[in-house]
């Protein structure tokens, strides 16, 4: 069986090494402002994570809630009041926003130096170029996680499944900054009959795609480690997107769901938002 990647106690690292950098900085305690619009059950449990532990950190936390019918304009004039505010150190706007919404319009609209989700194009250049310090946090934390159980990396064969800009393509440029061979699949992957034969490959297996157990467990390769992003609610409960029982029979190491990567994302946005405090000048 394979061994459990267990995100609670990687969290619990992060999120000690986030406070002794808070008690050493001398530039008053940070906010972090919560933009969403609507509520939706898949949302409550993340946003109530970050609650509790900007709490546990001492960082304020506001939760600014925009009714569902919110408009594109309406929502741009929230984030700018927060550009604004000298208080706010991060913003994070909640996903998923309602259909009528341009989510990349909007993240654009949040200033870089306030980006706390590190998803803002200055962010993901920097992700592309090596130099990231704030980066998107779910991609940092799959990295972050297989580095805490010194999982090896370099001249490994890794397959992301999923490229979206938060997830699939900044963990990409983050695993080839670690050498190891990166493969990016996607739908079209899917489409041409081509996704078992590429997972089957890999040595490091990153599952992103919001699609329960859609990653046959007898697809996985004997020994790999398999980090699975997905959060889905089925006739089962909460499942990944990877069939978790038949994998963790094959690979080495694997993530459960929930209590991998959900943990560990949510104390790597508190440590991006110690990486915006550092920058802002001394009150």
């Amino acid at each position: 069986m394979a061994i459990l990647l267990d995100g609670k106690k990687v969290a619990a690292r992060v999120t000690a090494e986030v406070k002794e950098a808070l008690a050493g900085l001398k530039k008053g305690a940070p906010r972090l402002a919560s933009i969403r619009v609507g509520q939706t059950a898949a949302m409550d449990l993340y946003l109530k994570s970050q609650a509790r532990l900007a709490g546990e950190l001492g960082i304020a936390y506001q939760d600014e809630v925009l009714p569902a019918d919110a408009t594109q304009r309406q929502v741009e004039d929230v984030i700018a009041g927060f550009n604004k505010d000298a208080a706010t150190t991060g913003i994070i706007l909640q996903m998923p926003a309602p259909a009528a919404l341009r989510p990349e319009a909007l993240r654009r609209a949040i200033a870089p130096q306030k980006d706390a989700e590190g998803v803002h194009p200055a962010h993901l250049g920097e992700v592309v170029l090596g130099k990231a310090r704030v980066a998107p946090c779910t991609a940092a934390a799959c990295l972050e996680i297989l580095k805490h159980y010194e999982i090896p990396l370099r001249g490994r064969e890794a397959v992301v499944v999923g490229h979206s800009e938060i997830v699939g393509k900044p963990l990409s440029m983050m695993l080839l900054d670690e050498f190891a061979t990166t493969t990016v699949c996607h739908i079209a992957t899917s489409e041409a009959g081509q996704l078992e034969e590429h997972v089957r490959r890999a040595d490091v297996l990153v599952v992103a795609v919001g699609c329960a157990q859609m990653i046959k467990g007898a697809w996985i390769k004997e020994g790999a480690a398999v980090v699975d992003v997905g959060i889905n609610r089925s006739a089962q409960g909460i499942v990944g997107d990877v069939e978790f029982e038949a994998a963790s029979r094959r690979a080495g190491w694997i993530t459960p769901v929930p209590g991998g990567v959900g943990p560990v994302t949510v104390a790597m946005l508190m440590r991006n938002v110690v990486e915006l405090l550092k920058d802002r000048p001394t009150a």
